[in-house]
């Protein structure tokens, strides 16, 4: 599992860079200012779970059992990023339900994160 999230968040991180150059570069005479906007919020979101998970693998590596938080930030960025580059760029509204689904997991990732380091003696 640890090379799993170690290997997700460094693609997750490095899709991040690349997408969000493409927003600012490729996408800024196609989508208007908002649609840009969110488009780089779902690239910011995605950094910061894709450091998350490598910070997950190196609580795995130390014996903090938060596999289950890998797994809920892995769903989030999908759900969460994945809806919103989708709805950025095609304006499909029924997207729009399946965000606050991702930001959710998100946030079930976290509390299990900081349920799972507290519940730990170092």
């Amino acid at each position: 599992m640890i090379k799993l999230y170690l290997l997700a968040g460094g693609i997750f991180c490095l899709l991040s860079v690349a997408l969000g150059a493409f927003a600012a570069h490729g996408l800024k005479h196609y989508l208007s200012e908002y649609s840009i906007g969110v488009f780089k919020t779902a690239a910011e979101y995605q950094m910061t779970h894709g450091l998350a998970l490598i910070a997950v693998a190196m609580l795995l590596r130390w014996g903090v059992s938060v596999s289950t938080a890998g797994w809920f930030f892995i769903v989030g960025i999908v759900l969460f990023s994945g809806s919103l580059y989708l709805l950025s760029i095609t304006g499909l509204k029924w997207l729009g339900p399946i965000t606050p689904i991702g930001g959710l997991c998100f946030l079930a990732g976290w509390s299990v994160l900081i349920y799972k380091i507290a519940k730990h003696s170092f």
